[in-house]
């Protein structure tokens, strides 16, 4: 159960949504490093934190010692869940261990290779333009709420063939099942039936009506020389929702609130658009949004820490990339870096599979919006709020223009 208590010594009482912590944890992560890299914590349910590059990657790695079965920061209420009729829902392959982990990845390569993705740029140039014009005449406006917040949820909803009008509601599924629901399991487990309901809806609709969208795709499909199960689509469904979403806005908006507080860099990329790949590596490692997580499956020791059968390990990728072990000025953005060994996307054979998609939906709003509009600060500072615990971005980032 989480503690209400704040956090006095972090290295064994940590507690990934205390405000402090969601909204500069970077100190906290030095610390961490110098006296305590494998963190340990009993708050909501239990969980150990390592914060250095090559512990995170050793754990990401390892497919022997630890289950994917699992990814959320906080361990759900299965049994509470299978109450409810809802089983044991995933979201492959991310939630996939071998040998199913392969096939399961197999299948959805294809969707998100650079050439599909690339298919896509088109419209989410021309979705970044109107959102920018409905700010324009105001000459201010949510860069989050607005902007950042409207373009991953638009384009997963073009690819998976559903109406536009469903963004919201998309955004509001996806905060009730990685923001709110981590804390709070009634509302986790409503998202969670309203998500696999809809989805399950959408995937008989398409066998009866096909379209060219991804759910079609999926239900043609052959994997190993069988067809598609609908469970598996589905599941590749939540998987969209739940990793295709809420990580690539926390990243756009992370990158907007470094450029409008660093100037320097802003009129930088506008005078050099030539430098936008090396800097949207360096904008995903210095505010990489996304800490996953791992079941240990057999006892194991990570830098001196025994983690035992059915124990919880944060893999906050985040930390990892600020070691300064492995990055040179860890903790400044260097736009130009150019040795980026960063693990945003994660490690191992769980990298994320839509890394294409979203490096192209990053580059593309950063690139539209300092077309439109080259000059722009935080509105106050005091305004902007951040979410925090699976994935870690601005929820609100007021900015003016000019």
């Amino acid at each position: 159960m989480p503690a209400t208590q704040p956090v006095e010594r972090w290295g064994e009482d940590y507690d990934i949504f205390d405000p402090g912590y969601v909204e500069e944890p970077y100190p906290i992560w030095d610390e961490l490093r110098l006296k305590c890299p494998v963190a340990h914590s009993d708050r909501w349910g239990g969980s150990f934190m390592p914060v250095r590059y090559e512990d995170v990657s050793a754990v990401a790695h390892d497919t022997e010692h630890f289950t994917s079965d699992q990814v959320t920061v906080v361990l759900p209420d299965m049994a509470r869940q299978i109450e409810l009729g809802l089983g044991d829902i995933k979201a492959p392959p991310i939630t996939s261990d071998p040998p199913q982990h392969q096939s399961d990845r197999r299948l959805i390569l294809p969707a998100f290779s650079p050439k599909a993705v690339a298919v896509y740029e088109t419209i989410t140039r021309a979705l970044c333009t109107d959102l920018i014009d409905a700010m324009l005449p105001a000459g201010r406006g949510d860069a989050a709420t607005g902007y950042a917040q409207q373009i991953p949820v638009r384009v997963i909803a073009t690819m998976l063939g559903i109406p536009d009008s469903m963004a919201p509601t998309f955004t509001e599924w996806v905060r009730g099942l990685l923001e709110l629901g981590l804390q709070d399991e009634e509302i986790r487990l409503e998202s969670l039936m309203t998500v696999s309901k809809y989805f399950a809806e959408q995937v008989a609709d398409r066998k009866l009506n096909p379209k060219d969208d991804l759910i079609s795709e999926l239900l043609a499909a052959e994997v190993d020389g069988r067809p598609v199960s609908d469970d598996q689509v589905v599941g590749t469904c939540n998987l969209l929702l739940v990793a295709g979403i809420d990580t690539t806005w926390s990243a756009i908006g992370s990158s907007l609130f470094h450029l409008a507080t660093h100037p320097e860099d802003r009129r930088r990329l506008v005078a050099e658009p030539d430098l936008m790949p090396v800097a949207i590596e360096e904008f995903l490692r210095a505010y990489s949004p996304v800490t996953m997580a791992r079941v240990v499956k057999h006892e194991v020791e990570i830098n001196g820490r025994r983690m035992c059968p059915g124990e919880l390990v944060l893999l906050s990728f985040p930390a990892a990339n600020r070691d300064p072990e492995v990055f040179e000025r860890a903790d400044e953005v260097i736009i130009d870096r150019a040795r980026n060994r960063h693990i945003a996307f994660g490690a191992g054979i769980h990298r994320c599979v839509g890394s294409n998609l979203a490096r192209m939906e990053l580059r593309v709003a950063i690139e539209e919006w300092l077309k439109r509009v080259p000059e722009f600060s935080l509105e106050d500072p005091a305004a902007v709020t951040w979410a925090g615990g699976q994935v870690r971005g601005p929820r609100t980032l007021p900015v003016v223009f000019g």
